[in-house]
């Protein structure tokens, strides 16, 4: 039996494909009911593609269509088309919908079960109970397990915050189909509409500007919106409520261990700065790399370093732009660099993407 640790979009799409082969799956999760994740809440044209190709279609879902993006930094803007229609969507919309096509295909659900520890290949629950499969994936996404934990890559790492909100008709017309980044000193706005006229604002900054910014979520927030006019307008008479947060995101990592015993997907196996905008593009790739990997008789170790490999070049991609876009002098020199160069947009748009996934090959 494949046990599958984590119910997001690398767990359900690895489940699918698995209960597609004929073997019946079972996937725990910690939540109760479907909850909306702080990262994931736009859709990149390869996500969407992914997941129809797992039986979910987001624009039937209600996901807010999107055919642009716009960059801003230091006063000045860029705007593109995007290589493909998108989508923004809650992960809470998607994750259900998700883990219901699971259901349909023959995984079984367990919901509002909280593994504690990974022990070599066994698993030990909240209750004390043990369970050894004989496949364990771990999909766990940003949250680690103890035992399976990743090791600290930075010693400035960043913290993510986000705000979902109903936006006002002012804001929605403003930001209207595209996908907006505002950039700042040591991080970034992410600011998108969403299904049913919400709209997403996430942030990943620096922890250390998080500090010197008293560890406040609306603080930081003021922080930016000082540094960002077209940000600042954009919310100006919006309600935003609290923020949801999580510390110490690893932007960058891969899986490299040499002694694999379970199969790593999404961000257990690589975390691509959230600015990419494919985060659930590589969660659903590589779940479903890992089913192919269970279902050819891949040993775990294999697996990781083939497919740890093949996210190599969106996340150093990624990275290298994260690193560009977090300082601003930089980033001005370079926004120009996007629209003057013919194709330049387009490339560093699709070099960050990891592709769709073959039908029978995890390799």
């Amino acid at each position: 039996m494949p046990l599958i640790v984590g119910g997001g979009p690398a767990g359900a799409a690895a489940g699918i494909r698995l209960a597609q082969s004929g073997m019946r799956p079972v996937i725990v999760e910690r939540t109760a009911e479907p909850a909306d994740m702080l990262c994931g809440g736009f859709l990149s044209w390869n996500s969407v593609e992914i997941l129809r190709d797992c039986g979910v279609d987001p624009m039937a879902l209600g996901a807010h269509a999107l055919h642009r993006a716009r960059i801003f930094a230091g006063g000045r803007a860029v705007a593109m088309m995007l290589p493909a229609a998108s989508a923004g969507l809650s992960r809470q919309s998607l994750d259900k919908a998700l883990l219901d096509r699971a259901a349909r295909a023959g995984v079984e659900i367990r919901r509002g079960v909280t593994v504690r520890s990974i022990e070599g290949g066994s698993v030990r629950y909240a209750d004390g109970t043990v369970e050894s499969p004989d496949h364990l994936i771990l999909a766990t996404g940003k949250h680690d397990v103890r035992g399976c934990a990743r090791p600290v890559v930075s010693n400035d790492p960043s913290v993510g915050l986000r705000w979902r909100f109903r936006a006002g008709a002012r804001l929605a017309d403003a930001v209207g189909d595209a996908i907006e980044l505002h950039l700042f000193r040591h991080g970034y706005a992410g600011l998108v509409m969403q299904e049913e006229g919400a709209a997403n604002l996430c942030l990943a900054v620096r922890r250390s500007a998080f500090v010197a910014a008293g560890q406040s979520a609306d603080a930081m927030l003021a922080t930016i919106l000082a540094q960002s006019a077209t940000l600042g307008d954009r919310l100006a008479g919006e309600s935003l409520g609290p923020a949801q947060a999580i510390a110490n995101i690893p932007y960058g990592w891969r899986a490299r261990d040499r002694d694999a015993m379970l199969y790593r997907v999404g961000d257990q196996l690589g975390v691509i700065p959230s600015l990419a905008g494919e985060g659930v593009g590589i969660a659903l790739a590589t779940g479903m790399r890992a089913a192919d990997a269970i279902i050819a008789g891949m040993d775990p170790q294999t697996y990781q370093d083939r497919t740890s490999r093949r996210i190599g070049l969106p996340i150093a991609c990624a990275s290298l732009i994260w690193s560009i876009f977090e300082r601003p002098d930089l980033a001005r020199l370079a926004m120009p660099v996007l629209t003057r160069i013919p194709g330049m947009a387009t490339a560093a748009l699709r070099w960050t993407r990891i592709g769709a996934v073959p039908a029978k090959s995890p390799s």
